[in-house]
């Protein structure tokens, strides 16, 4: 399948069967971050991987994850990250939300359904997992077999702008 097709047939999963995520299937996907870009190459995330039920559970008092067998919360460090000198903008979260979609693509790739999770306690999350203080979470993954409850439907010429809108070339 090309890029194209591989983006389109991923949608947002809010219903997961219980059956387990393969540790095959969890290298590839993790092996997907580990080869995404990042400024200079630095790398400044850090990736929880949680499919033990207890700690699922203290992941839902922080947010909602459908009840997914598998939750990866991509934690960044500040420190650890390109810094750009003009305006001292820090690219934590870029790299890690590079990072969080390359892994949200490998999920497609595999035939397993995600939903990334932006809504999120992070404070609840530090507290409950033990979360060093210099980690921050920033995206949260969860990942599984679909139910069959949810289905992808045809949005993307329905319900997206459209290239002339989000595009401008050479001025605006």
């Amino acid at each position: 399948m090309n890029f194209l097709d591989l983006a389109k047939k991923r949608f947002s999963v809010r219903s997961y069967s219980s059956e387990p995520v393969s540790q095959e299937d969890l290298n590839q996907i993790l092996e997907a971050a580990q080869v995404a870009p990042t400024a200079c190459n630095n790398q400044p995330f850090h990736i929880l991987a949680i499919q033990n039920k207890e700690v699922l559970t203290k992941i839902s008092k922080a947010t909602n994850f459908y009840n997914a067998p598998l939750v990866l919360i991509v934690l960044g460090d500040n420190s650890q990250a390109w810094t750009r000198e003009y305006d001292n903008y820090i690219a934590t979260d870029i790299d890690a939300s590079i990072a969080t979609d390359h892994m949200m693509l490998q999920a497609t790739d595999l035939g397993l359904g995600s939903l990334w999770i932006g809504y999120f306690n992070p404070i609840i999350l530090q507290d409950e997992l033990n979360i060093p203080s210099n980690l921050r979470p920033i995206n949260i993954l969860a990942i599984g077999h679909n139910s069959g409850k949810t289905q992808a439907h045809d949005r993307h010429s329905t319900k997206r702008k459209q290239i002339d809108q989000l595009v401008s070339y050479d001025s605006f």
